[in-house]
């Protein structure tokens, strides 16, 4: 590994001071860092590349911030299934589980080829008008329908593999991977489900129908919605950070996408550690 990419919380001076010292780091080891662009603009002279361009590049990834800034970045590596090492400068993260005591040793493990990943399973969400695909990701954590402040519940006919399941009258919907199945679904009732597993959960928002209740389904499986509610205010949102408003007839699509993400793991902690820690299990 010669060329590591650098992503960061960007307003975030503690990310800002840490990724400064990476850079010097690195170089000093004959590496080259590829720094995020609107990073680079707070690190007074370090080179900056532009994120799109970044993937094809690096041989691995370094983030610093929490589990949002590591979600984005993941997202944009996408088809390149780099290692990311996420290195977490808050509290700890359900994804940057590595802490800044951690961040030199692991990194030193990653360039001598002595590190384990976790392979994650990601989504690819397509969203349909008419004749038309109008967008089109992959997602890490979560596919979210939901209704604006004022909107009134939506109407959402499901089908998977083109078998009807039911018609969703919820505040929202929620398909979440394994990975994602600790954020917004978890708050929404959803199951925990382990990492490592391949499948995909279905979890309605506040349901009408108070025996819509979350269902786990096969990884292989394709998930369809159909808007059917003719209100405004309805909108599709893909790990919290990428969304389009929805309309009467949009059909959205989500089944496993091509690609994983390859999270670098922590020698010093375990999943189920980390359940115990976010979650405050055991504590009165």
């Amino acid at each position: 590994m010669k060329k590591i990419a650098i992503f960061a919380k960007v307003h975030d001076p503690r990310c800002q001071g840490v990724a400064g010292e990476l850079v010097a780091w690195l170089e000093e080891r004959g590496l080259t860092p590829l720094v995020e662009a609107h990073l680079a603009r707070h690190l007074h002279g370090a080179p900056g590349v532009v994120a799109e361009d970044i993937p094809v590049m690096a041989d691995m990834a370094v983030v610093l911030g929490g589990d949002g800034t590591l979600i984005s970045a993941a997202r944009l590596i996408g088809a390149r299934e780099i290692p990311i090492l996420g290195v977490n400068l808050g509290s700890l993260g359900f994804l940057t589980e590595i802490t800044l005591d951690e961040l030199y040793p692991s990194l030193t493990a990653c360039l001598s080829g002595n590190f384990r990943t976790s392979e994650r399973m990601m989504l690819r969400a397509t969203v349909e008008r008419g004749d038309e695909a109008v967008l089109s990701h992959r997602v890490l954590n979560d596919v979210v329908i939901n209704k604006g402040a004022l909107a009134r519940i939506i109407d959402m006919e499901t089908l998977v593999n083109d078998r009807y399941l039911t018609t969703y009258k919820a505040d929202g919907l929620i398909i979440s991977s394994p990975t994602g199945s600790t954020g917004y679904s978890l708050s929404a009732n959803g199951p925990i489900v382990h990492p490592a597993l391949e499948c995909v959960a279905i979890t309605p928002i506040c349901p009408h129908t108070l025996t819509n209740r979350p269902i786990v389904l096969e990884a292989s499986a394709e998930i369809a919605v159909r808007i059917n509610s003719k209100h405004e205010d309805v909108f599709l949102t893909l790990d919290g950070q990428v969304g389009m408003e929805l309309k009467c007839g949009d059909l959205i699509r989500v089944q496993r996408a091509e690609h994983r993400t390859r999270l670098v793991m922590s020698a010093s902690k375990d999943y189920f550690e980390v359940l115990r820690t976010k979650l405050k299990w055991g504590e009165r």
